[in-house]
């Protein structure tokens, strides 16, 4: 069984768990694991894996239009250094104030490999699930995607300090609370757009009709050899932590007003299907290894 079928699975027996977080009294709740081998590439810093292990979610906490309250990881490895240990308490309680939460703290485990676990706390008396997108409103995207598909290309090939910097993605909490007044439905885009597309039409039960051009970030042209690699960085990859969600056209410029930051109209919703300016999208993206 692999992740996916393991998630359908949990979500029969779990249905509180079928979206970005859980929700309880109010609050929102939401955790995440990540590992050196998977999710950290070589030369990522530990203040870099402290951010980016918590903003993770943090996102999901976004995806509700939830505010973000506090944070707490556990923090695996095979030995302790305490430079590497504060440089990751740094980076984590960084995104946190970013974003008008706290980290609090966590614990401390020997593991065969860096790992964390994150959990995050938010508020909300009116979470965005991802079941409510109804035929002829507008989809649309926050930021732009590709981000963390340059900043692998530049791991890669060792120029780990513009690889950081492009991991340290800023968790959208804050356009989350305004698209949340209008959103019918949302979710992260951590999975890919492609991927979050497929997931928010199964738990609408609707379909997408999106088209190019598509929000890109400016760090994929410097990367990708050509339209296909850019696309693929782009749609498919994942790990942007971008917001996708539906909402009335009317309520676009109204939004677009009050976020600080782009939100661009990528399609519409329809009854079925998700297609790609009019080609089929393929159901394709990040999947933990």
């Amino acid at each position: 069984m692999d992740e996916r079928a393991a998630l359908g699975r949990l979500d029969e027996t779990l249905p509180a768990a079928g979206d970005d977080a859980a929700v309880v009294d109010g609050l929102v709740l939401t955790t995440d694991m990540l590992h050196e081998s998977t999710d950290f590439p070589d030369g990522t810093t530990r203040y870099t894996a402290g951010w980016r292990a918590v903003g993770a979610s943090l996102s999901d906490v976004a995806a509700m239009g939830a505010e973000a309250v506090a944070a707490v990881a556990v923090y695996g490895a095979p030995e302790f250094d305490w430079d590497e240990i504060a440089a990751f308490v740094d980076g984590a309680a960084d995104v946190c104030e970013l974003v008008d939460g706290a980290y609090v703290g966590g614990d401390l485990d020997g593991h065969g490999e860096f790992t964390v676990a994150t959990t995050v706390l938010g508020r909300t008396d009116a979470p965005v699930l991802r079941s409510g997108a109804s035929p002829g409103e507008a989809v649309c995207v926050t930021g732009a995607l590709g981000r963390t598909g340059a900043a692998l290309r530049h791991f890669q090939t060792g120029d780990t300090e513009r690889g950081n910097d492009l991991f340290r993605f800023e968790p959208r909490v804050a356009a989350g609370q305004v698209l949340a007044d209008h959103a019918t439905a949302m979710m992260d885009s951590s999975d890919g757009l492609a991927r979050s597309l497929h997931q928010l039409a199964d738990a609408s039960d609707c379909g997408f009709a999106v088209e190019t051009p598509l929000p890109i970030d400016d760090a994929v042209d410097a990367v990708a050899a050509d339209e296909a690699e850019q696309r693929e960085l782009g749609v498919f990859l994942g790990e942007d932590f971008e917001l996708v969600c539906t909402l009335p056209e009317t309520a676009l410029e109204p939004v677009r007003e009050r976020l600080d930051v782009p939100l661009t109209h990528i399609g519409t919703v329809t009854e079925s299907g998700v297609t790609l300016d009019g080609d089929a999208l393929p159901d394709r993206g990040y999947t933990h290894g």
